[in-house]
This record gives C-alpha cells, structure tokens and sequence, in this order.
C-alpha cells in the first residue's frame, strides 16, 4: 500500500506526476514545464494550497528545475511550500533517446526509495504523523444535488469556478479534487452556494 501524504506535490511535468503517483498516494499537480511563468490561475491556486494545505515542490535536480523553483519560490510569499530535492544521479530516464542537458536523471527516472527519502527529509506529512483533518469529505453526489454535476451545470460550475477564484479549465474530477483540498464538506456546503 502506498504512503499518504497531506501536502500537494507541484512536479514539472506528467512523466513525473505519473512516476510519483505509482509511489505514494497523494494530490500531484504538474506545472507544465516554464509554462507555469505565464500561468497565473495556475500560480493563485498553488498560492492558495499552500495557505490552506500545504506544497511540496519536487522539481528536478537539474538548472531548469531550479529556475522553476526559485520562480515558484518567490511567487508564493505565504504559507507552507516544503522543498523536496532529488539528488543529483546521472543517467537517463527509459523513454528518452538521449540523456538531458546536465545528464542528470529527473524525477520520472529516480527510483521508488529515493522519492520517499527526498520526501521525509522535505518534511511531508505522512498519513499517521501529527496533521490536522478536514472532516467528512465533499462527494459527486454532493456536487450533484447542488445542481454541479448533471444536466445544465456547466454554467452553475463556472460560477461557483469564479466565486472561488479556481482555474477556469477545472475538470469536475479536478474541481471536487480541489474542493477537497481547500474545504470539508461542512465548510463547503457554509458557504451557502
């Protein structure tokens, strides 16, 4: 069984969401590359999480890791934003051709305990330790009573999207993900949508 961890994991791009993902279990969101600079509904809801949650930034160990890093680093002046660090192993990942620029294995080729190491020693939450808990969960049934899922909901999504001040392209998978982040379901259903 993979470990839980509480706090949002900020990765650069798929492959390494979808190699953490196969190592703990835990809220992944990608960056997309140097796409993040430009991308600000995406840097207010990292800002948000790490007020209400927590991050983790675990970028590769390479100098375009970094640079991704020290944007995020200064873009996000509150809250909790924990740094997780692969080392620096040389090689290159199974799907790539060529090796990358430093040679420098990313996240996506570091093996399962080396990810848990970086993540200890960056202070994640592991489902167990001392953290606080959010209460009873928001549901699709939830969601779908309040009018958020079903027939004619786009619209009321949207609002509710805006009210919130959450990226507009939210999938409702990713919109009840995030939901959940940011509130217990007592929260959400105080906020009298």
């Amino acid at each position: 069984m993979k470990p839980h961890i509480e706090e949002v994991i900020v990765v650069e791009g798929r492959y390494d969401k979808n190699t953490l993902s196969q190592v703990v279990d835990a809220t992944i969101i990608e960056l997309g590359g140097f796409s993040v600079f430009n991308n600000t509904q995406k840097l207010s809801l990292l800002r948000r999480l790490a007020k209400e949650k927590g991050i983790i930034l675990f970028t590769d160990p390479d100098g375009a890791g970094f640079v991704i890093r020290n944007h995020l680093k200064g873009a996000i002046a509150d809250g909790r934003v924990l740094q997780a660090y692969a080392p620096d192993i040389y090689g290159k990942e199974k799907r790539k051709k060529t090796g990358g620029k430093e040679g420098k294995l990313g996240v996506e080729g570091m093996k399962p305990e080396i990810l848990l190491d970086a993540l200890h020693r960056a202070g994640a939450t592991f489902a167990g330790e001392a953290g606080r808990s959010r209460g009873e969960p928001i549901t699709k049934a939830d969601l779908m009573e309040l009018g958020l899922i079903g027939d004619g909901s786009s619209a009321k999504r949207a609002e509710l999207i805006k009210r919130l001040e959450l990226p507009e392209h939210l999938s409702t998978n990713a919109l009840l993900e995030v939901l959940n982040l940011l509130y217990s379901k007592d929260e959400f259903l105080a906020l009298g949508l």
